[in-house]
């Protein structure tokens, strides 16, 4: 709608010429610019018939100018007229930018979705989306990584964290699950890799540094967590999570980590904190409680 007032403004067809705006639409009714002196419409010519007429024709016009100057006020214009086809510039108030759309969990870039399990894992600074698994599964990664102790030619994450569907356990208890599931973690992580491939030259020992229920995404589960010795290098640490999908059936989700203990590599306290991040989908709350857990 036009917050134009009623005024005086440029004709934008003849700078030289002043129309008036009577708040929602030109009138006929020009002044010179600058002057402030109004010009009524020229009004036509009438056919010349006898001077009686001629007279009473002037005189009408006469008096009704000076009744429209005297009614119309020293800034006003004159009775109003035909309108000009061209509005003056409108003036509105600003328009309020239109909300951003909301990110989708699949864009956000501190996000990595696991539709298929129903949870986000989150990206911490220094990680990032691994976009290539041998397990083709969500999987968060550290941007750094070293050349693989056993293998030079190779380069092994100084830590990862993937999520998958617990199958063929023949149970739905978290604990055991993440009893049964800890020993193929470490494997996959320090053993022999699906390429056949020991990139740390195999485990030789580990030790278990804890074992505990967890609360994530909302949901009570447990957890286990070991610290392996490996053939070659500095070795590392495991942990299998379990608990509830949110989704459906409730099928046990896994959440593996493995953390190498070289120089550089990620502390343990990330895992507590990335067990604390993993929410529902559509979710913002309803993380897990980590609590640090030292070696």
């Amino acid at each position: 709608m036009s917050m134009t007032p009623p005024g005086w403004y440029p004709d934008p067809a003849d700078p030289a010429v002043e129309h008036w705006w009577d708040g929602t639409a030109w009138t006929g009714h020009t002044r010179a610019a600058g002057t402030g002196a109004p010009t009524a419409l020229t009004p036509a010519r009438p056919e010349r018939r006898t001077g009686r007429l001629v007279a009473v024709a002037l005189a009408g016009v006469a008096v009704a100018g000076a009744a429209a100057l005297l009614l119309g006020g020293g800034d006003g214009p004159p009775a109003d007229a035909a309108n000009s086809p061209t509005p003056p510039p409108v003036t509105s108030a600003p328009a309020s930018p239109p909300p951003a759309p909301a990110t989708s969990p699949q864009e956000d870039p501190g996000l990595v979705v696991d539709q298929l399990n129903g949870i986000t894992l989150p990206v911490l600074d220094g990680w990032e989306k691994a976009e290539f698994t041998t397990d083709n599964v969500p999987t968060v990664s550290t941007v750094a990584d070293d050349p693989c102790p056993a293998a030079s030619s190779r380069t092994c994450k100084r830590g990862t964290v993937s999520s998958r569907t617990a199958t063929a356990t023949g149970t739905s208890d978290p604990k055991a699950i993440a009893e049964e599931d800890i020993a193929r973690a470490a494997d996959r992580a320090f053993e022999e890799d699906t390429l056949g491939v020991r990139p740390y030259g195999g485990i030789r020992s580990h030790k278990v540094l804890a074992e505990r229920a967890a609360v994530v995404a909302g949901r009570t589960g447990y957890l286990v967590r070991w610290q392996v010795t490996t053939g070659q290098g500095p070795g590392g640490y495991v942990q299998s999570l379990v608990f509830p999908s949110s989704l459906g059936s409730e099928s046990p989700v896994i959440v593996r980590f493995a953390f190498s203990a070289g120089p550089g590599a990620p502390p343990l306290s990330a895992m507590d904190e990335i067990t604390a991040g993993i929410r529902p989908v559509g979710s913002s709350t309803g993380g897990g409680v980590g609590s640090s857990i030292g070696p």
